[in-house]
């Protein structure tokens, strides 16, 4: 990160108060009802659950708790954002599902069809898995997973593993894997819980399709460079300025993607900044115009 003021106007203080208001990590920002987190996660677009290291976005443990390591002790204050997350799930007032980078992520519904259009869904997903398979992008563990909640309808994680014959104990980091791919790819989500296990506690999931039956139809109508370019901007509308292997690492993007997006944001009229090479590593840099606004 610069740091001192650079061509562009500003530096690394600017970017870190731009991010504690973005971030809501200032105690007076600081989340304190689930109405307040659901419009926390509009206005952002996407946030982490939990602060993951090595990934710079906006989270609702920082939102909530501050900007402090999640708490061992269940009796944390800051813990009150799980009791919201748990509350709101199957409620269709957010995306929640391990996305990003496979954690845990809460995805704005304006923003889910554009994350839907990069998905290998392709507008029959009860068929589409298949090609996947035999393509070898899918994992066996991961077909019969999808197929048993197809089959079943929604399961909490104990009956899925059943159904999916991978309920031995040496089945579980395979099922856990299996459970992780189909929710980055947009496959099945959790929904809900049950009391269930040694825990009385796990997810029912079901499939993103059923669950969410208008997506495919709005998916349908973004454009790849479309969708890109608008993940890049809410992406930089929450962190303020980034290195450009950042949103490539965060989305999973090659260079091509991000320069295609780059272009789309400046031909929609976006007036991106970019160039700035950090004297370092010799990295380019993007920032959002709201951050010298701010």
């Amino acid at each position: 990160m610069p740091s001192q003021t650079n061509e562009f106007g500003f530096s690394d203080k600017d970017i870190a108060t731009y991010r504690a208001r973005t971030f809501r990590s200032l105690p007076a920002l600081r989340l304190r009802s689930r109405e307040e987190a659901i419009n926390f996660v509009n206005q952002r677009g996407f946030v982490l659950f939990w602060p993951a290291q090595g990934l710079i976005m906006p989270s609702l443990w920082v939102a909530t708790a501050g900007d402090r390591p999640v708490a061992d002790a269940h009796d944390d204050p800051g813990h009150i954002c799980w009791d919201w997350k748990d509350s709101l799930l199957g409620k269709r007032v957010w995306y929640y599902a391990r996305v990003i980078r496979g954690k845990n992520t809460l995805i704005a519904l304006e923003a889910l069809p554009y994350f839907y259009a990069l998905s290998p869904n392709y507008g029959d997903p009860e068929h589409d898995y298949l090609d996947q398979y035999r393509e070898g992008l899918l994992t066996l563990e991961a077909k019969q997973v999808y197929e048993a909640l197809l089959r079943e309808g929604p399961l909490d994680t104990l009956a899925l593993r059943r159904a999916a014959h991978l309920s031995s104990p040496e089945s579980t980091s395979r099922f856990e894997r299996a459970l992780t791919t189909l929710q980055m790819q947009f496959r099945v989500l959790p929904i809900g819980t049950a009391e269930v296990g040694a825990w009385r506690y796990a997810f029912v999931y079901d499939v993103t399709h059923r669950h969410f039956p208008d997506l495919i139809a709005q998916a349908g109508r973004i454009q790849e460079d479309e969708a890109r370019a608008y993940l890049l901007r809410r992406y930089l509308l929450s962190v303020g300025a980034i290195p450009s292997s950042h949103p490539m690492r965060l989305f999973g993007w090659n260079e091509i993607d991000l320069q295609r997006a780059i272009h789309r944001l400046e031909r929609d009229g976006y007036p991106l900044r970019r160039g700035l090479r950090n004297t370092q590593s010799g990295e380019e840099w993007l920032a959002c115009p709201e951050l010298f606004n701010s």
